[in-house]
């Protein structure tokens, strides 16, 4: 009689430990969620305030950097083209570009040399003789 009673109280206490093992193991699995969504939403907090700062920095530093860029850029294609011109005088796409370089940096009167050759090189092409007489009207 005792082994019967034996078997049925090591039968509660192996339902007992199954639940208890069943419920820490449901306790890990919540707690690694939590602990993976945790992680996941402060790299995303992280994440976002930091492109979120860049992105204002370079609003506020772009306007003078573009201004003086502008500028340079001009000016370097400006020396690029002259320096074409020094080796094939009759270059035409030199020619123009440094005739629209000039245009864009308001300098008409520098304008007005490539532009008469152009329109010398060719006199059919009424868009050079256009630009040459606004860049003559405007010394």
């Amino acid at each position: 009689m005792e082994s019967i009673q034996t078997k049925s109280s090591d039968r509660r206490v192996n339902k007992g430990d199954s639940l208890r093992d069943s419920y820490a193991s449901r306790i890990k699995q919540i707690f690694a969620l939590v602990s993976m969504a945790g992680f996941a939403g402060s790299t995303i907090f992280g994440m976002v305030s930091l492109f979120s700062s860049g992105l204002s920095s370079q609003h506020q530093q772009k306007p003078v950097a573009a201004a003086v860029s502008q500028e340079s850029l001009l000016a370097a294609q400006e020396r690029g083209y002259e320096t074409v011109l020094r080796r094939e005088p009759l270059n035409q796409t030199a020619l123009e570009g440094l005739a629209n370089v000039r245009l864009e940096m308001n300098n008409r009167v520098g304008a007005i040399e490539p532009l008469e050759k152009l329109v010398k090189l060719n006199p059919d092409r009424a868009d050079y003789k256009v630009l040459l007489g606004q860049a003559k009207g405007k010394k």
